[in-house]
């Protein structure tokens, strides 16, 4: 383990660059406040409020709009213990780099004692307030509202509840998060409709249903987009549409799913038969969902 007053891995500078560049190449700018839209805005804070700076902004503002959040502020591990909190199960922290420097006494080349100051860069983990159990109400953003809660459909209230899924709530992005094996939404009232709401959660809960110990469907996916990663987005869009339909809803395409356009499209040229594969994967996600309803 690096210790404080030593200089970081070499790799360090190479891993926080990668990190930015995987960004750019996915059409994302790093540096775009996440935040804005809930009404937060600014810098990304520290747990006593002050501002992190220089590459931390673009690596915490990265790291929001790579996972959603929509609150400004991040803490370490054992700060969140000291507030009587604690990261949730299997959530991952974002690293950020500390810059510092060594003195050290040489001897020049012509025998004069001289200090040397070395450069360098130490990396920890911070936790997202998000991600993180039993804070105070002050570290949460309150959500922009949009819709009315009193306008959920029971009908698909009822279905997705029945699939006993753990559906947490919380930030402004929807994902099935399959280490932990839960599925991310961000509140309902923060929809336009309630249709986008439903359409939405059936698409990750179609890809809940990849989990080994369900269907434990798997096409090969190394990397977020990659070939896979591709042919999974379309069965759970595919999905998505099966389950608007059985539940008497229509549709609203998330806009997000116009970036994968493209892939699906690289796909579909490369294998004229996968979506014959894709519409059947689908049905039978919709059609392992339709097994926990009551008859």
């Amino acid at each position: 383990m690096t210790r404080a007053h030593e200089p970081a891995r070499p790799d360090l500078y190479d891993r926080v660059t990668q990190t930015i560049v995987a960004q750019l190449e996915a059409g994302v700018r790093p540096w775009s406040q996440p935040w804005a839209a809930a009404g937060g805005g600014g810098l990304p804070l520290r747990h006593d409020g002050r501002p992190y700076n220089g590459i931390n902004v673009v690596l915490l503002w990265s790291e929001a709009i790579r996972k959603g959040f929509t609150a400004p502020i991040w803490m370490t591990f054992r700060q969140a213990l000291e507030r009587g909190a604690h990261a949730r199960k299997g959530e991952c922290g974002s690293t950020v780099v500390y810059a510092n420097q060594i003195l050290r006494e040489e001897t020049s080349d012509d025998g004069e004692e001289e200090i040397r100051r070395i450069p360098f860069l130490k990396a920890y983990t911070v936790f997202n307030v998000a991600q993180i159990e039993g804070l105070d109400a002050g570290f949460h953003p309150a959500p922009v509202v949009r819709l009315d809660p009193d306008l959920r459909i029971a009908r698909a209230e009822t279905f997705f509840a029945a699939t006993g899924a753990e559906i947490r709530h919380g930030g402004g992005r929807a994902y099935y998060a399959p280490g932990p094996d839960y599925v991310q939404m961000p509140p309902f009232e923060c929809f336009d409709d309630p249709e986008s709401y439903y359409a939405t959660l059936g698409h990750e809960l179609t890809h809940w249903t990849r989990h080994s110990s369900r269907l434990d469907r798997d096409f090969g996916r190394a990397r977020h987009g990659d070939a896979g990663y591709a042919r999974e987005e379309l069965v759970a869009e595919l999905g998505s549409a099966f389950l608007c339909a059985a539940l008497g809803l229509h549709l609203e395409p998330r806009e997000d799913h116009a970036a994968y356009l493209a892939s699906w499209l690289e796909v579909l040229k490369n294998d004229h038969r996968f979506i014959f594969s894709a519409a059947a994967h689908a049905q039978r996600a919709v059609g392992y969902l339709q097994t926990f309803q009551k008859s």
